[in-house]
């Protein structure tokens, strides 16, 4: 099978449980790099959703993108972790991020300190991972904690942040990190610099920090309608995170913060300029859609991840990648085998 290494797919929390497994089966198919399950509150479970990802394919590598930092006590996402691991060895990709805000709130979750947070997980995480009892933090206890069963090898973690301080602590104690969607070309340059800099902070030596950056995808052969179907999921994102980060790289916070202010999604839908879906989502024929993924590892993304949009259209959009778009990206080495796609719907 052929494998574009540098390219994967995500898949969103709208996507119903039962639709999970024909799902990835057709990701590992058609030659995606690996895969990424998101865990939106109150949605599929991450979790749980790796372990059927993970059963149902063979040799992708499964990313959890991202699991909630307070949602879990980290000594049972551990356990977790390690359980899924050690049945699939070296095959699990566990990213660590706060959360929505919102949703924590209404769970009554929402720490004091969202760096000390993602911190103290990130922290015991790697203790407990690495075989050794875990040490309390600020956030959480941990009495004669040790996993049983830890697993064979050294995990990377990874974190999905966004902000200054959350990208340099990243850097500082991780081994990668996620990008939201909408991280175009300047937000990806961007981040960079700022793990760049929490890296020099590292109490140890620099690792190499592995950068994967999500991605609204639509793409069809006619770029209208593919842009089209990335305006509705761009809007609802901007709309639904305001202006942040991410917007402030782009420039556009102000113009955002008032299209809010005047009606919320309808009028940031409506009244977007185009250039915001030509900018901050992977859309539009086959070759714009190519350009706009090298432009993303040219800005500093080693990895990008393709969030296919509507969530109705995926299985057509992994198709339609599979034939047209992956081929560009696969290594030298393995093109002495026929491209194999995924299956029709």
């Amino acid at each position: 099978m052929l494998v574009a290494h540098s390219v994967g797919l995500v898949l969103g929390s709208e996507i119903a449980p039962e639709q999970l497994r024909p799902m990835v089966v057709a990701a590992e198919q058609a030659g995606f790099g690996e895969i990424w399950l998101s865990e939106d509150c109150f949605f599929s479970g991450g979790v749980s959703g790796a372990a059927i990802a993970l059963g149902a394919t063979e040799r992708i590598p499964v990313g959890l993108g991202v699991v909630s930092a307070v949602t879990r006590h980290p000594a049972l996402l551990a356990m977790e972790i390690a359980t899924l691991d050690r049945a699939f060895p070296g095959r699990l990709m566990p990213a660590i991020g706060l959360g929505v805000p919102a949703w924590l709130s209404q769970m009554g979750l929402k720490p004091a300190s969202a760096l000390g947070a993602v911190r103290d997980c990130v922290t015991m995480l790697d203790e407990l991972l690495s075989g050794e009892q875990a040490t309390s933090t600020t956030t959480f206890q941990a009495e004669n904690i040790r996993l049983v069963h830890p697993p064979e090898r050294r995990i990377p973690l990874q974190t999905g942040v966004a902000g200054p301080k959350m990208l340099q602590l990243s850097g500082e104690i991780a081994q990668g990190t996620l990008l939201s969607v909408l991280a175009g070309t300047d937000y990806v340059r961007w981040a960079r610099e700022q793990i760049d800099a929490g890296g020099a902070r590292a109490a140890s030596a620099p690792e190499p920090h592995r950068v994967t950056a999500f991605a609204l995808c639509a793409v069809d052969e006619d770029r209208a309608v593919a842009k089209a179907n990335a305006r509705k999921a761009v809007a609802f994102y901007l709309a639904a995170g305001g202006p942040n980060a991410i917007t402030e790289a782009y420039g556009i916070s102000e113009e955002l913060r008032t299209l809010i202010a005047d009606g919320g999604f309808e009028r940031v839908l409506q009244e977007m300029p185009d250039s915001w879906v030509e900018d901050l989502a992977v859309a539009g024929d086959p070759d714009e859609c190519v350009s706009k993924i090298r432009a993303l590892f040219d800005a500093g993304a080693d990895r990008v991840a393709l969030f296919p949009t509507p969530a109705e259209n995926a299985a057509a959009t992994v198709n339609a990648l599979a034939a047209h778009v992956l081929p560009h990206f696969i290594n030298a080495e393995d093109r002495t085998e026929e491209p194999r796609h995924a299956p029709s719907r």
